[in-house]
């Protein structure tokens, strides 16, 4: 039986924030030994990714990527609506994920010993951010 609950995040700006714990608790809840967590993210602006969790360096390096192939205020960009980070924070959710799917083993996540899963913010202002985190 799939049980499911959705946890809202506040982000303070643009960046990385490791989510990781909140999911880890509620499949503990779920009292699911073997599995898949399937993780969705109810936005355009913003993504999920599986990254590395004991060097910030690494998120450091990945924002700064993400400004060079998809800066703000750039005059090509028809789509400004909200803003000059409008149309970049959509570019940067298609080229990342809004869902992620891990599996569950022995009652835990299976993740790796340096991956942690992040809820990355694509807009320069804070925003509230819905997950819809699904176990079966």
């Amino acid at each position: 039986m799939s049980q499911q609950i959705i946890l809202n995040f506040n982000t303070k700006s643009r960046g990385m924030l490791n989510i990781t714990s909140d999911i880890e608790k509620f499949v503990a809840s779920c009292n699911k030994k073997v599995g898949l967590c399937n993780l969705f993210l109810q936005h355009t602006s913003a993504s999920l990714i599986v990254c590395e969790n004991a060097d910030p360096d690494v998120q450091y390096d990945l924002e700064q990527f993400m400004q060079k192939i998809a800066p703000n205020g750039d005059a090509s960009y028809l789509h400004s609506a909200e803003g000059s980070d409008d149309m970049p924070a959509h570019i940067r959710t298609v080229l990342t994920q809004t869902s992620l799917t891990i599996p569950i083993k022995g009652g835990r996540l299976a993740l790796g010993t340096w991956q942690g899963i992040f809820l990355w913010e694509h807009r320069a202002s804070s925003h509230s951010r819905r997950l819809v985190i699904t176990v079966s």
